[in-house]
């Protein structure tokens, strides 16, 4: 098992299905890379960036969605 701590909250992952890069992740969490801004381990990652962008145990990942309304 692999962790990655996601928004504060450790995630495991089994070997065969850890998301590689950042799009991975998203992917796997249903996100829509066109809403979030992605950071991991403190440097924030551009968004054409994201699928270069690799992944590994024990990172820390902060994504923030961006929410229409007023």
């Amino acid at each position: 098992m692999a962790i990655l701590r996601v928004n504060g909250q450790g995630r495991e992952f089994a070997a065969e299905m850890f998301p590689l890069t950042v799009s991975d992740l998203l992917g796997k969490l249903r996100v829509d890379a066109a809403t979030v801004v992605a950071e991991v381990d403190g440097q924030i990652i551009e968004r054409d960036k994201f699928a270069l962008t690799k992944l590994h145990d024990g990172q820390s990942i902060e994504l923030v969605r961006f929410v229409p309304g007023g």
